[in-house]
């Protein structure tokens, strides 16, 4: 399994600590058994679960949570399908009085085609759930100003998308990324767009905190085996990130300098 960089940080969210930087999904799996399989094939200690999808009604032993192992994932229930900031908020105190977790994914959909944040709804709902007790994880743009914004109204986390939800783009704008990584001082955590583990390991050779993502894994021929080559893809950019990398050059370096060679004769 990946194991974290000995001199490196865990991953803070409020008062909780991961070791793990890759967050994965609970839906479109093809079934329960296999989403299972490739959370343990990742090694994620936090999986984000809809409050709004969850199905209260099905059989014990075939609810979605039943096949979460708690004792190694924590639950990072999202106000996803929400539209205003009311609804947002409400759907977030739900998911914490139906004993998910004070935690929450904020999540404020403002155009149902794009499926694009609503910035006004989000940063309007920040700061109600923050000032609740909520460890608020905010799904938003990749603008800085906005990312800025609410980290100010206490997010834990900025979470900007790398390219639109489901798409498989990868990180499309990694210059807003930075930006954003020079402007907030909370961790940021790509989420959405990320298709295959290429797209994991750049992203994280950026320097954000960590990467959520769903379908990539959920829709893959293999969810499993796709799931262990992101958490490898997520390891390898984080040391790639605190290794330093060279500098690019447009013209060639040699790997053997020829200072103090003999010369020929």
């Amino acid at each position: 399994m990946p194991t974290p960089h000995p001199a490196d940080e865990p991953l803070v969210l409020g008062d909780r600590r991961f070791r793990s930087r890759l967050i994965l999904g609970t839906g479109k799996y093809p079934d329960l058994e296999t989403m299972r399989a490739a959370h343990e094939a990742a090694a994620t200690e936090l999986v984000t679960v809809a409050v709004r999808r969850i199905d209260l009604s099905a059989p014990p032993g075939r609810r979605l949570l039943d096949f979460v192992d708690r004792s190694k994932i924590a639950l990072l229930p999202n106000t996803a399908g929400c539209t205003t900031a009311e609804e947002a908020i409400r759907t977030a105190h739900l998911g914490r009085e139906a004993g998910l977790s004070d935690l929450v994914k904020l999540e404020v959909i403002g155009d149902e085609e794009t499926l694009l944040p609503d910035p006004v709804e989000t940063l309007k709902a920040c700061r109600p759930l923050v000032r609740d007790g909520f460890t608020v994880l905010v799904y938003t743009s990749d603008d800085p100003v906005l990312g800025r914004r609410l980290a100010g109204e206490g997010a834990a986390a900025v979470m900007p998308a790398g390219s639109p939800i489901g798409s498989g783009q990868g990180v499309l704008n990694p210059n807003n990324i930075r930006l954003l990584l020079e402007k907030v001082s909370v961790p940021v955590i790509v989420d959405a767009g990320v298709g295959t583990a290429s797209d994991v390991a750049s992203a994280m050779e950026l320097g954000i905190a960590g990467v959520l993502l769903n379908t990539g894994v959920a829709c893959a021929k293999d969810p499993v085996r796709m799931a262990r080559a992101m958490a490898l893809a997520c390891e390898a950019g984080r040391l790639a990130f605190l290794s330093g990398r060279i500098p690019k050059r447009l013209h060639a370096s040699a790997s053997s300098p020829s200072e103090g060679l003999a010369t020929a004769r």
